[in-house]
């Protein structure tokens, strides 16, 4: 009989990471692994540090103390040099989308490809591509931003993250300032697009059944560490500690959880 072989090292990991802001201690002593192909999500109330942490990931702000380590290699020990080769391994989509007003939404999407000096073909096809899976017409890409509709915004960021193929896919409540409906019909075409890429993501939410709903791993913040990550039915089912069950308790959303996990 022999022995099963050891689990893969994680795409990222967080060792004890600490990080302030003044006064503000944002994160405390975190420890936190990001698995290949896994998406991972970040919620907890306003202030817990979830947005922090995703920028410690990915390299915006240094930590005070700790290690964020990339395939088991320290994230800045390539120096600038370094991270700038990281990011272009990463896609980043903040909420509303954050794209450039002077830019049609093909230019948004194409920026950083034609920066780099991709052929003009390679960059047609990508987009192409990437416009059937958003399900994005191409009329909308001679469009300027303030010419899209909220959803379609954010399908434009999406692709502009996605652009370079990058392994690690980046969401700082990328849905929150859409109206239910379109936010509701994004988040069932988000679900499906990270299962068929099938890339590391990490998303950062307030809502417990979006959540439920993009999350293999659900790690619940607050006061800058974590109190409990896994499944929702861990959460929910299994709570750690009494703010666990109050935070979920306090969700209103219920619906859109897993019946075998709603309270």
């Amino acid at each position: 009989m022999t022995d099963d072989p050891p689990p893969p090292p994680p795409i990222l990991r967080l060792e004890a990471v600490s990080k302030g802001f003044g006064a503000v201690r944002a994160v405390e002593e975190t420890s936190l692994d990001v698995q290949a192909q896994v998406t991972t999500a970040l919620i907890g109330p306003s202030g817990s540090g979830k947005t922090t942490v995703l920028r410690l990931m990915m390299g915006l702000v240094r930590p005070d103390s700790g290690r964020v380590l990339h395939r088991e290699a320290p994230l800045d020990a390539g120096g600038a040099e370094g991270l700038r080769r990281f990011r272009t391994q990463t896609g980043y989509v903040v909420q509303e989308g954050g794209l450039f007003p002077h830019l049609t939404a093909a230019g948004n999407v194409t920026l950083l490809a034609r920066h780099l000096g991709w052929p003009v073909a390679r960059i047609d096809a990508r987009v192409a591509e990437l416009a059937a899976l958003m399900q994005l017409p191409a009329t909308a890409l001679a469009r300027y931003p303030h010419e899209l509709s909220g959803g379609q915004r954010q399908r434009v960021a999406l692709m502009r993250a996605l652009m370079l193929d990058p392994e690690l896919l980046f969401l700082d409540e990328p849905l929150g300032a859409l109206d239910p409906l379109v936010r509701a019909e994004l988040q069932d075409e988000l679900a499906d697009i990270f299962r068929r890429l099938r890339k590391s993501v990490v998303i950062v939410t307030h809502d417990l059944a979006e959540a439920a709903l993009f999350g293999h791993v659900i790690v619940l913040m607050h006061q800058g560490r974590v109190v409990q990550h896994g499944s929702i039915e861990d959460l929910t089912r299994r709570p750690a500690t009494p703010f666990v069950t109050q935070f979920v308790r306090a969700q209103r959303r219920f619906d859109g959880l897993p019946a075998e996990a709603r309270p």
